[in-house]
């Protein structure tokens, strides 16, 4: 498992986009290294060995909510895939990016409740 720095662990928290190594992959499961952002509540970030990531695409595609919604991520538009969530061990984080501001973050929040019908 990669060990996190005291910097690194305070960068674990909900919304924090992360360079991250999806690969390798199966089927249609989205993949390469891409921006994805860490969608669990901090302290579950912070203790377990992994994290729950929605990927981020800069596709030109129109968003599709849920399944698809418009999020800004490093001065960009982009998409955010949020039927594509997963967990991914810590040793897939490679660099941290930002942390995205808050109404990307309820986007986000909002499509998944929709995905999972919570």
């Amino acid at each position: 498992m990669m060990e996190l720095n005291n910097g690194e662990s305070n960068r674990l928290q909900r919304g924090s986009v992360w360079w991250i190594n999806l690969d390798p992959t199966q089927g249609s499961e989205i993949k390469k290294m891409r921006p994805c952002v860490l969608v669990a509540a901090t302290p579950i970030n912070q203790a377990r060995r992994t994290v729950l990531v929605v990927p981020l695409s800069s596709s030109a595609n129109p968003p599709h909510p849920p399944i698809t919604v418009k999020v800004s991520c490093m001065g960009k538009n982009a998409l955010a895939v949020c039927d594509q969530l997963r967990a991914v061990d810590k040793a897939r984080l490679t660099d941290w990016i930002e942390v995205m501001d808050q109404e990307s973050l309820d986007f986000i929040g909002k499509a998944l409740q929709q995905v999972l019908s919570i």
